[in-house]
């Protein structure tokens, strides 16, 4: 499962369900292009397919949006109230 969480022009970010124990990231997407960006800071993991000047593009709205992505993550990846007293 690969939640969206933000589409920006022809870009779809989201993360891997499997991506729980990584630092938080993004996956970015476009056709079959694809690179990954830790967060917080900013910084590129991999390319596949992205021209220097898109990634320069993405990296700009991955920083741009980098707070409501990280947001994004902990929400999605958050324990489940599995717990307890019940």
């Amino acid at each position: 499962m690969s939640p969206t969480v933000l589409r920006s022009g022809p870009y779809r970010f989201f993360f891997f369900a499997s991506d729980r124990n990584e630092p938080v990231h993004v996956h970015v997407g476009r056709e079959a292009k694809t690179a990954k960006f830790w967060l917080s800071p900013v910084r590129q993991a991999y390319n596949y397919g992205f021209s220097p000047t898109e990634l320069t593009r993405i990296r700009g709205l991955v920083q741009e949006h980098e707070a409501e992505l990280i947001k994004a993550w902990h929400e999605y990846f958050k324990p489940s109230d599995r717990g307890g007293d019940s």
